[in-house]
């Protein structure tokens, strides 16, 4: 399901006291614009610790703020949409100037294993189709795991899945130049392993999606003229 808007938490938001304004911000259009440029990287460092989430630290370190913020937010509300409508069964949310989609591990791959299920080949290839219409953005990969089994085995097979979704994602025409792979194991839940239910969802991938530097340069560039 596509989640149009994500409030900063209140830790992140300690971080940065010069983002306090932004919580009430309805849009994230309106709200790339009201970032201060140059702020996103330590801001984006903070909130993503105190969130427990690469992915989403990553996107906010990103940040651009300003006039440009405001365009890259409106080019991300729409390629959140494309998601949302192309990509089965993953879920797709907007972070600052950037997307975060997740997908359930169990929807990639089978269990203890980093090898590509034949039904998410559709679901990665549609993903792969939208990124390659927007071509001016990065993205981090980032793999996670249930509390089952050591804590090395679950740190290595969240890589290997990172990678291995990483590398499918380059085989259907997304530039690996474009592309990072990390694996945080079991470390960044979202939810108990105490249950079936909560293990289920703390394996999972998520694609962050943030604009390159190529696409900020362009954009400074075209401000300037």
């Amino acid at each position: 399901m596509y989640k149009p808007h994500t409030r900063l938490i209140a830790a992140g938001l300690l971080a940065a006291t010069t983002l306090s304004g932004c919580q009430s911000l309805n849009t994230n259009k309106t709200k790339g614009g009201a970032i201060g440029a140059g702020a996103g990287g330590a801001i984006g460092a903070a909130v993503g610790r105190a969130n427990g989430s690469t992915a989403k630290g990553a996107i906010l370190g990103a940040v651009v703020g300003g006039a440009i913020g405001v365009v890259i937010g409106n080019q991300m509300d729409q390629q959140a949409k494309k998601i949302e409508q192309q990509v089965a069964g993953a879920t797709v949310e907007r972070v600052g100037e950037g997307i975060q989609v997740t997908f359930a591990s169990g929807l990639l791959f089978d269990t203890d294993s980093d090898r590509m299920r034949d039904e998410a080949a559709a679901n990665l290839r549609s993903l792969a189709q939208s990124l390659n219409e927007y071509p001016n953005t990065d993205l981090l990969i980032v793999g996670h795991t249930d509390a089952r089994g050591t804590d090395s085995y679950n740190q290595s097979l969240s890589e290997r899945r990172a990678r291995a979704t990483s590398d499918y994602l380059a085989a259907q025409g997304v530039a690996p130049a474009r592309l990072r792979a990390s694996g945080r194991g079991e470390v960044e839940p979202v939810s108990d392993n105490t249950s079936d239910s909560g293990m289920q969802k703390n394996r999972r991938v998520e694609v962050a999606i943030y604009a390159g530097d190529k696409l900020k340069a362009e954009l400074r560039r075209g401000k300037g003229r």
